[in-house]
């Protein structure tokens, strides 16, 4: 017998909010039969909510935390949060179907976390990348029509805003030394490129950090990944990108990328002392007589 098409993978938001609400009840020994009709819902229709196979109304929300006796303000501001963002529709929303709700998930992550932490051994991080850099990769990687590419780049650059304005994120990168001298889309490019990140590092929550190579063998060679903290309530993520897809990585898994990450700070070098070996490579690659 055929079966049906899958739907679209439920947003991380959905999930969690899901997730909080089964707890909750679990906690309170009521059965989903007991709760589906404290909401007038039938008790199949709230297992769907907290198995986020369908999205859950904020009213059926506040409901809930009634009958399971949530006084706690943090707890109830998070719930209500999560139930609001579930059908908000962010900036990006316009882009899902391009680029799959699994790679929505991300820019809602950095619009809502307090820090950001990113590990880059091949290219400069997404949210620090000049737009000349960002095209020249999405028009290597992704070979599609110009109207496309454009919109894509488009995407990365409106997702660089969360590091500016009032209520800027904390984003700290930590860069390989031989990223600094990729000539992504060229020389020129890559020249700006470095330009670019020394303008960034006046910004007091951009904080850049460079490994050098000099260091052999560091806590980062499984690859590139970026770690959200979030608001409380909310769980740690490691966000990691492949070639078969996006991954979201949750405790107790995210607690070795933390590890990673811990010491991949402590064995880079300094803010000061790479922002001037970035300025270094900078006037060295300007006078290369290749370029």
């Amino acid at each position: 017998m055929a079966q049906g098409k899958r739907g679209p993978e439920p947003s991380l938001r959905a999930q969690w909010l899901g997730r909080c609400l089964r707890e909750l009840r679990i906690e309170n020994q009521i059965t989903l039969k007991d709760a589906g009709e404290y909401i007038q819902r039938d008790g199949s229709m709230l297992a769907r909510y907290e198995k986020a196979d369908y999205p859950i109304r904020r009213g059926d929300v506040l409901a809930l935390m009634t009958l399971y006796g949530v006084s706690d303000e943090r707890v109830r501001r998070g719930l209500i949060q999560l139930a609001e963002d579930i059908w908000r529709k962010g900036w990006w929303e316009p882009y899902s179907s391009d680029l799959g709700r699994m790679f929505v998930d991300h820019p809602w992550l950095e619009s809502r976390a307090i820090t950001i932490g990113a590990y880059a051994p091949m290219v400069v991080p997404g949210l620090l990348q000049s737009r000349g850099y960002a095209e020249a990769l999405i028009r290597y990687a992704d070979p599609v029509d110009e109207d496309q590419i454009q919109r894509w780049v488009d995407l990365r650059m409106q997702r660089q805003r969360v590091l500016s304005g009032p209520d800027a994120v904390r984003f700290t990168a930590v860069i390989e030394e031989w990223v600094l001298h990729r000539p992504i889309g060229g020389s020129d490019i890559a020249s700006h490129q470095r330009q670019h990140l020394l303008g960034l590092t006046t910004n007091p929550n951009i904080e850049i950090r460079v490994m050098p190579t000099s260091r052999g063998a560091h806590a980062g060679h499984a690859g590139a990944f970026e770690l959200f903290d979030m608001p409380s309530l909310y769980p740690e993520v490691a966000y990691v990108e492949t070639l078969a897809g996006t991954l979201y990585v949750e405790r107790p898994d995210v607690d070795r990328y933390c590890a990673a990450y811990d010491e991949l700070l402590r064995t880079s070098l300094d803010s000061s002392t790479s922002v001037e070996l970035i300025r270094l490579i900078e006037e060295q690659q300007g006078r290369d007589p290749a370029d």
